[in-house]
């Protein structure tokens, strides 16, 4: 397997396939990248704009090139992840094993009473597969596996392993099978840790929240929560808001899963049932009823079932047999998507209090991530997990949220201003939705109206407050996208909004700047999404698939490597490719050891890597005073050049981040 550097995750379509990224290899090898992180590749439905509703797994997708592209693609020198889509497949004429009954049967888990399919999520048309069965394992991984024989493939990533009946049973075949890199698509909620499975690691959720909230300031939480309860008029924190649109998701969108649990154990009901999902506080347990394996980590995620449906509870950590083990197993394939609807794609847009924190894997009522927290998450990482701040799922790119988590360093002013412009626009068709629009602008002005239009009516319809995609209230979406455009157009506004952001906008610029520092240097493996090289600032999908100009990116990596200046516009770029090329230069250092850097008189994560090898700094607030204490000696500036600097036993923070906000020095 090739040395795993840094990944660049790249959105495939038919207009940017195999060939076309054969084309970007040079500019992405310059770039320092060693592996191209592809999204699903194999053969899915025509038409497909995303890959993950495969319907073949046994060939590569003829409309991204055919496993020849594939193949001359992973023959440049830069390896190859593959994406991978094991939990669930697309159905309909194209797919041979769901016209098939007798397959059909086999490869799919179909409800024997109704005929109901289980669903990936609330897709219908996606099916849920039989992994558990060998035979189905084996077909639908048989062209995956070879590929990765034959060394096309270097890695996969495992779209949602939550989904089977047994992930830690699948990964251990996977990598029987030869798989020996395998990153888990799996969301683990703050301070829950990945089960000892035969992975890499995960693709990097837990470290985007984290290094989110160590930029949220503190200070600012008492101002935000008292604007956001002022508009809202709901003062409940996240967690009860959640717990109610996880029931609420429970009781309609999953009622259909919940009533075959209930035809399976008619001692619980679907109301009993439903209520036990959504107090689960992470996405799932792993209980193993064929093995009757409990682990302490379920216990504990149980206890807070055990309060309000005791027996249920006593049932789910195999304490009170006789109980049918498809109950438990089928709860556990559950939970993940009541949690995931519930949260994800409800509560995260309900509860506004401050964006940056609504994001996958996150807890918006965690305000903020200290220094101290954040060494500790360094130290516990995996050395090979992925390390993201974006991805195709993500509510926002890490530049809209590093500027939207940069309000709470202005949180009074940002409160006292909303307050100007909503007396200005009173009154709002919605107090809520005016102020997810105020927080949405400030992540990515400016923004086309089309782009705007097609995120609001898409948060509404999440949100299901008033509105839903099942029944749409056509006559509301419109009186928000109308008050939209009132603002987006309004002279006065766009004046007084605009100079807010330019308060608002260099911090989050320089947060972001941070971010990636850390990404690139904390122990793990850096991720780059498609675009993010330069400032890129997106929304949720489909709006962070947007195609990506690469000329201009291959211009400006060409002018800094031939010895220009970074610019504003190239500071992100810049970072990147320096930092890749110290990796490079010294991979011990960034496969060795994490050690914290006291700092005194300031707040900045500030570490060593490897042998004392590589320092780095990345300065949170109040450091203006700041010293560095145990890095005397003589070190060179990585982002500078110029000659080595004798660094005192007690550094001043303030000389070292002068030019550009961080620092990035290695051992002269």
């Amino acid at each position: 397997m090739r040395e795993l550097r840094a990944t660049y995750r790249l959105q495939l379509t038919p207009q940017l396939d195999f060939a076309a990224a054969l084309e970007l290899v040079p500019y992405l090898r310059a770039l320092g990248i060693s592996h191209l992180y592809l999204s699903p590749s194999l053969q899915a439905r025509r038409g497909s704009t995303h890959g993950y509703d495969v319907v073949d797994p046994a060939r590569v997708s003829d409309a991204l090139g055919g496993e020849d592209g594939l193949r001359a693609l992973a023959d440049t020198g830069l390896g190859v992840i593959l994406d991978i889509v094991p939990n669930h497949m697309g159905i309909g004429e194209e797919n041979r094993w769901w016209t098939d009954p007798v397959l059909r049967e086999q490869f799919f888990d179909i409800d024997p009473v109704t005929g109901r399919h289980r669903r990936f999520f609330d897709i219908d048309d996606l099916a849920a597969l039989r992994q558990e069965d060998p035979e189905v394992f084996q077909a639908t991984h048989a062209k995956v596996l070879a590929l990765l024989a034959d060394g096309v493939l270097d890695g996969l990533r495992v779209d949602h392993p939550d989904g089977l009946a047994d992930p830690a049973g699948y990964l251990a075949r996977l990598r029987e099978g030869g798989a020996g890199r395998v990153w888990v698509e799996k969301i683990l909620h703050p301070d829950e840790p990945l089960r000892d499975w035969p992975v890499s690691g995960t693709v990097g959720y837990e470290f985007l929240v984290d290094v989110q909230g160590l930029f949220v300031d503190p200070a600012g939480e008492p101002a935000l929560t008292t604007i956001w309860q002022e508009i809202s008029g709901d003062e409940r924190d996240f967690a009860a808001v959640a717990l109610q649109a996880q029931l609420e998701q429970a009781s309609s969108v999953f009622a259909s899963e919940l009533e075959r649990l209930e035809r399976v154990d008619p001692r619980f009901t679907v109301a009993e049932l439903g209520q036990a999902a959504a107090l689960l506080p992470v996405y799932r347990t792993y209980v193993e009823p064929w093995s009757g394996r409990v682990q302490q980590a379920d216990i504990d995620a149980l206890t807070a079932v055990q309060a309000q449906a005791p027996e249920l509870a006593r049932v789910l950590a195999l304490e009170d047999p006789p109980t049918p083990p498809e109950l438990i197993t089928r709860f556990q394939q559950t939970t993940p998507a009541i949690t995931a609807k519930g949260i994800e794609d409800t509560a995260f847009y309900r509860h506004l209090r401050l964006l940056a924190l609504n994001e996958v894997g996150g807890d918006p009522g965690r305000f903020s991530v200290g220094v101290a927290a954040m060494h500790a998450a360094n130290v516990a990482r995996s050395p090979d997990g992925l390390l993201t701040t974006q991805t195709h799922d993500t509510k926002r790119s890490g530049d809209a949220r590093a500027r939207i988590g940069a309000l709470s360093t202005l949180a009074p002013e940002w409160a006292a201003q909303v307050r100007e412009w909503r007396a200005r626009f009173a009154p709002s068709p919605d107090p809520i939705a005016e102020y997810l629009i105020y927080q949405t602008l400030i992540g990515v002005w400016p923004i086309e109206r089309e782009r705007l239009d097609a995120y609001l009516l898409k948060a509404l319809r999440e949100a299901k407050r008033r509105t839903n995609w099942i029944s749409p209230d056509e006559a509301y979406e419109g009186e928000v996208l109308a008050f939209a455009r009132r603002v987006c157009t309004d002279e006065a506004f766009v004046a007084s909004f605009e100079a807010f952001l330019e308060r608002v906008r260099p911090e989050g610029e320089r947060s972001a700047l941070c971010q990636l520092l850390i990404k690139l240097t904390a122990p793990g493996v850096p991720d780059i999404y498609y675009g993010d090289e330069l400032w890129r600032l997106s929304l949720v999908d489909p709006d962070n698939r947007r195609p990506v100009d690469f000329g201009a990116r291959r211009t400006a990596l060409q002018a800094l490597r031939g010895g220009e200046a970074p610019t504003a516009t190239t500071a992100k770029l810049y970072l990147i490719w320096r930092a890749l090329e110290l990796r490079a230069r010294r991979p011990a250092a960034f496969a060795g050891a994490y050690e914290a850097v006291p700092v005194d008189g300031g707040e900045a994560l500030a570490y060593l890597r490897g042998e004392r090898e590589v320092l780095v700094v990345a300065p949170v607030r109040h450091y203006a005073h700041a010293h560095l204490n145990g890095v005397a000696g003589g070190w060179r500036d990585v982002l500078g050049g110029g000659a080595p600097t004798d660094l005192e036993r007690a550094q001043p923070l303030a000389p070292l981040i002068a030019e550009r906000g961080f620092a990035l020095l290695e051992r002269a």
